[in-house]
């Protein structure tokens, strides 16, 4: 099987998922931590770390996919780097929104590239 950038950054944001838990859970035990538990930095750091297992596990099951189309269309590419830049966008967005919460429309980037990876991802695969 050839390897794309969508399994090398499945994968590696798997390991950065383990990475950010492990640091995250060095400080869990402290009660004020990041404002605590419930605060809303903290809950944005959590959704950070959880965003690198899902948006990994989403860029690789756009690579188990593409491994199934005979002939991939045109808009693969597009929908494969919309992952790529849904990915690496949503933790920064997460981590930049903990610290500047009026930064919100920032999460129109991510939200907007992985949309368009699902909808181009659809209708290839509706063409199987």
């Amino acid at each position: 099987m050839k390897s794309n950038p969508n399994l090398f950054l499945a994968w590696l944001w798997i390991l950065l998922g383990f990475v950010t838990g492990m640091v995250l859970g060095l400080f869990f035990h402290r009660e004020n931590w990041l404002g605590g538990y419930g605060s809303f930095q903290r809950r944005m750091y959590r959704l950070a770390h959880i965003s690198f297992f899902g948006l990994g596990a989403v860029n690789l099951l756009f690579w188990l996919t593409m491994q199934k189309i005979s002939q991939p269309g045109p808009l693969t590419d597009v929908a494969s780097w919309m992952f790529i830049i849904g990915a690496i966008t949503m933790p920064v967005c997460c981590a930049v929104m903990a610290h500047f919460p009026k930064a919100h429309p920032i999460f129109a980037v991510p939200v907007v590239s992985l949309m368009t990876g699902g909808t181009l991802t659809l209708l290839e695969v509706t063409k199987l």
